[in-house]
């Protein structure tokens, strides 16, 4: 790497680094450290959102998917976009648990559940996120190794260690302050970063002939693939399994929805969630598309660890300078998405674990220090995990199985908690245990276990229907006595949309206008040429053009409007 690329990558960290330790002083309490002090407002916290959610991990798994899946991998960011439009449409369920004033999920199951649910709900929280994040850091080394062209394990041993110790140090300095600094910085570059990316790749490849040389390569390959069709690649299992993982994405999990939580009213979150959606669609159609471009670059001569054909491919197109940006964007970006994480996973064994086991109230800066602690204990963990697991999942499918040891009875135990009163505790306990239950998907342990499962989809929406069904029973059978859930209950139902969105812009006769044309097309006399024109490679060339279009339109429209939002928090806070 040239001498101007390693100078890029230093002066940019050096800044990001100092910023971290230097948002320390705007911590005033545990709440700023947690949730900002629900003072952030849209622009800050759609950028933000963007920011955490495009990781380097993410960067890198996401590109694994479009190496192995090529461009029938599309429809995972299509269902993830089109599933948090219509959460931010209707408002379902961010609103309310806005509106409830909770700051985390495991809060919620206390005020509508009771503190043994919130407990078991948090340490089955952390037990599936911590696995979830325990491959971050040796992604982000991965990626270190092979754009440096580091061969040896023991370089990559090392940079894993000098890694976690730079996270840890601003980590446990900042709190959420810290993250929206960083999670700000890292959006800008890394956003200009990929789209130069994207442009570099498409003027290299060509438009035309990406398609061609990837169906060439196709066709000449010992194993074809579907390229195109989904449907026949991955089958209707995995499809509906990453339906669900777009509504956990944006609803259930926390370091996502901390984000609706620290907004600054109800007001805002659907409004946020609508503009999320397009950030959504970016996080996973432009890795996607730049990890297919390193399929056809280098030929389809793929070896068995696909996670380093995308650092390979930045390396050989990207110029001297351009390089260093994006690499330097790549590295911040990994470093925000471990300080989200940690800060999301600590923060919730102190304040749902631990402050409620304890049976008193500890004060905000006992938490704080508590808080840090737990940082650099997950941060040995992360170090530890990163080195000794070894299992051959695709990192998007480890993920999977992993968030659902958490969310296949948080879905249940969240979203009927909320629309249906004869929700009980004993119910929501059952169908939090009844998570634990995904863990067989991974695959040690199907291994095993002896199980003939190659696809861990199946095992999520199997885990996932019993936990409704142990919900649901277990509801019926063992009713809670109304009288002490009454309050949060009235507190729930009495919550309406601030901005009833669907008759502002007249959504739903849109929809309805939309499916008769649709069906005409289909159905109708021209369905011959319908279905001839409208192809896959079609419907996926139209997506990718108008994620692009989406991407440099948000950028200049939140970019500015965040600026001003951060620097507002951090004058706020330095009065105090």
């Amino acid at each position: 790497m040239h001498i101007l690329d390693i100078s890029i990558i230093i002066i940019y960290l050096s800044i990001i680094f100092s910023m971290g330790i230097y948002t320390r002083r705007y911590v005033n309490n545990f709440s700023d450290f947690m949730v900002a002090g629900r003072n952030v407002n849209l622009a800050l916290s759609v950028v933000t959102m963007l920011g955490t959610e495009m990781g380097l991990i993410t960067v890198m798994y996401t590109a694994q998917t479009g190496v192995n899946g090529l461009f029938a991998s599309f429809h995972i960011g299509l269902a993830a976009f089109l599933i948090t439009l219509i959460i931010g449409l209707t408002g379902f369920v961010i609103v309310k648990l806005r509106a409830l004033e909770v700051k985390s999920i495991p809060e919620y199951y206390q005020l509508r559940f009771g503190k043994k649910v919130r407990i078991l709900g948090a340490f089955l929280l952390v037990i599936g996120g911590i696995l979830n994040m325990g491959l971050f850091l040796k992604v982000g080394a991965l990626f270190i190794q092979s754009i440096f062209g580091f061969e040896s394990d023991f370089t990559l041993t090392v940079v894993m260690f000098v890694l976690i110790i730079l996270v840890l140090i601003y980590t446990m300095s900042g709190g959420m302050v810290s993250v929206l600094v960083t999670d700000y910085i890292q959006y800008i570059i890394l956003s200009i970063g990929l789209l130069l990316t994207v442009f570099y790749s498409i003027s290299i490849l060509g438009w035309s002939n990406l398609f061609l040389s990837l169906e060439k390569i196709n066709m000449n390959s010992n194993i074809t693939k579907e390229i195109y069709n989904p449907l026949k690649s991955m089958g209707i299992p995995y499809i509906s399994w990453q339906v669900i993982l777009g509504f956990v994405s944006a609803v259930i999990w926390p370091t996502a929805i901390t984000r609706a939580l620290s907004i600054k009213n109800v007001g805002l979150v659907q409004y946020q969630y609508i503009w999320s959606s397009v950030s959504f669609l970016i996080r996973f159609i432009i890795p996607c598309f730049l990890g297919i471009c390193s399929f056809i670059y280098f030929n389809g001569n793929v070896d068995s660890n696909t996670l380093i054909l995308l650092p390979k491919y930045l390396y050989n197109i990207l110029p001297i300078g351009i390089l260093g940006i994006v690499v330097a964007g790549m590295l911040a970006a990994f470093m925000s998405t471990h300080d989200s994480y940690l800060l999301c996973w600590s923060t919730i064994i102190t304040n749902d674990i631990i402050e409620p086991l304890s049976n008193r109230k500890i004060s905000s800066n006992s938490k704080i220090k508590l808080t840090r602690v737990i940082i650099a204990i997950l941060g040995i963990y992360v170090f530890y995990w990163g080195l000794f697991y070894n299992g051959g999942d695709a990192i998007w499918d480890y993920l999977g199985i992993t968030g659902a040891i958490y969310f296949t009875g948080a879905i249940s135990v969240v979203v009927l908690g909320l629309y249906w009163d004869n929700a009980s505790s004993t119910g929501a306990i059952l169908a939090l245990l009844g998570g634990l239950s995904s863990i067989i998907g991974l695959e040690p342990i199907r291994l095993f276990l002896g199980l003939n499962i190659n696809n861990p989809a199946i095992i999520g929406l199997l885990t996932l229907g019993f936990s409704i069904f142990l919900m649901i029973v277990g509801s019926l059978i063992f009713p809670d006595d109304k009288t002490k859930s009454y309050q949060v209950l009235h507190t729930i139902k009495k919550v309406e949309h601030y901005d009833n969105i669907f008759e502002k812009y007249y959504i739903l006769e849109v929809v309805v206008v939309s499916m008769l044309i649709f069906s005409y097309l289909i159905y109708g006399p021209q369905s011959t040429w319908f279905h001839d024109f409208i192809t896959w490679k079609i419907i996926w060339q139209i997506l990718f053009i108008l994620t692009i279009i989406l991407f440099i339109f948000m950028f200049f429209r939140f970019t500015y409007k965040g600026f001003k939002e951060l620097r507002e928090i951090l004058t706020v806070k330095n009065a105090k």
